[in-house]
């Protein structure tokens, strides 16, 4: 199940995402939405937990 996060600090990285979110299960993926000019992050990204139950936990 993929979760969208937002208010993320623009400092986070996408290592420090998937930490936050291991705790809840197998995360197969973490993507942080980044600026096309900048290359900075929006603040925003996405999490795909592999169980449905554990993805609804977090």
């Amino acid at each position: 199940m993929k979760i969208l996060i937002r208010n993320l600090p623009r400092t986070l990285s996408e290592n420090e995402l998937e930490e936050l979110f291991k705790v809840y299960g197998e995360v197969q993926s973490c993507t942080l939405i980044l600026d096309k000019a900048t290359g900075e992050s929006k603040g925003f990204g996405f999490v795909e937990i592999a169980k449905v139950g554990n993805a609804k936990a977090a």
